[in-house]
């Protein structure tokens, strides 16, 4: 089994920066893709950013320039540096690790960003 712990949400002002942080812990193999995804008020769920195991990363458009994904992997850990925060970056964020076929979600982290 797999879990994830996310921490470092909050409430910031427009124009602000944030980091994100999720830890992985039990049966971590050693190619996997770990992400970022968030759900705007009243939408679905979306990509923000994913980075595998070999350092391949992939940004949604929305948050290119802004966000930045960097992970460690002795740590098993993703981090998502958030600058330049906008309101419309309000959402929940969920951390999400794969493994071959199996996926699994944090419990997602708010961040607040007021205009």
């Amino acid at each position: 089994q797999v879990q994830l712990v996310e921490s470092g949400g909050g409430l910031v002002q427009a124009g602000e920066s944030l980091r994100l942080s999720c830890a992985a812990s039990g049966t971590i193999f050693s190619i996997n893709t770990m992400g970022w995804y968030r759900r705007l008020p009243g939408k679905q769920r979306e990509l923000v950013a994913l980075e595998t195991s070999g350092g391949s990363t992939n940004y949604a458009n929305s948050v290119k320039g802004r966000f930045t994904i960097s992970r460690d992997n002795a740590k098993n850990t993703v981090y998502l540096q958030m600058n330049s925060l906008k309101p419309e970056d309000t959402a929940v964020y969920y951390c999400s690790i794969k493994q071959g076929i199996l996926e699994v979600w944090g419990q997602g982290t708010l961040v607040t960003v007021s205009s």
